[in-house]
């Protein structure tokens, strides 16, 4: 009975950490490039009561065995790199990823982080930054006067200064790719960490070497599925209530046995 008491609670835990993670997706649905996260578990040790393969006579063997669960753990949350929705905003410094790859922008320590989120705006310096005023990498600065700015697919950067009649070249938008990007780690604020696990940083020149381009006047959206969230939400809600009938099923039991006289 008390296996089966704190097999329960394993799984109490684990459906609990599960409706932790689908709540923060859901949190998220509207959160300009933020990617939705998984949870995956593991079933725990298992007791043997009978080794399959065991000897049942001189000449015979277990087929089976006897191995008692022990209950369930939390193998990983793993962050899921699809694609978001397209928005278009109409504001020229709004730039989408279609395709592979995050902007860099510089932190206030000096460290390199990621985002999948292209809602950048100026300082007053006119460099071109996240919403945290963290300047993109490379950095790029828009004079005053810039008239009529554009960012192409492959991410030159051209604006019509004062009264000139031609676009001036402003700079370039570059990309960074990971081998492993479910092994970045989400710091908030949209942004993404290298790690070991991620790999290192590959930069190079949207549209070109499999990096994404990019598009002007439009931002990526949030990849949760309100649908199969409120669905893996109900499923959720079921299993916990199941384990916490196993908790309840297994004190009624030992109730009984107490009662015997």
């Amino acid at each position: 009975m008390i296996r089966s008491l704190w097999t329960g609670t394993t799984g109490m835990n684990a459906q609990q950490l599960n409706i932790d993670v689908i709540a923060n997706n859901l949190a998220n649905v509207s959160t300009t490039g933020f990617k939705k996260s998984n949870t995956d578990f593991q079933d725990l040790l298992y007791q043997a009561m009978k080794v399959p393969g065991s000897q049942t006579s001189p000449d015979t063997q277990s087929p089976t065995g006897i191995m008692i669960g022990l209950g369930v753990k939390p193998a990983a949350v793993t962050k899921i790199f699809t694609q978001g929705d397209i928005i278009q905003t109409e504001n020229e410094l709004d730039v989408a990823i279609e395709g592979d790859g995050f902007f860099q922008v510089e932190l206030p320590d000096g460290n390199t982080a990621y985002t999948r989120a292209g809602a950048f705006k100026r300082d007053s310096d006119g460099r071109i930054t996240n919403s945290d005023g963290y300047p993109i990498l490379p950095a790029i600065t828009i004079p005053d006067g810039a008239q009529r700015i554009s960012i192409g697919d492959t991410g030159i950067v051209t604006a019509v200064i004062g009264s000139d009649t031609e676009a001036t070249e402003l700079g370039t938008f570059e990309l960074a790719r990971f081998t492993n990007n479910g092994g970045l780690s989400a710091v908030g604020k949209n942004l993404f960490e290298e790690t070991g696990s991620s790999g290192t940083a590959d930069i190079g020149t949207p549209g070109t070497d499999g990096f994404g381009t990019l598009l002007q006047t439009y931002l990526e959206g949030s990849n949760v599925n309100i649908v199969e969230e409120l669905a893996l939400m109900i499923t959720t809600q079921r299993a916990y209530e199941i384990n916490s009938k196993t908790i309840q099923t297994s004190d009624e039991m030992m109730q009984t046995t107490n009662n015997l006289k």
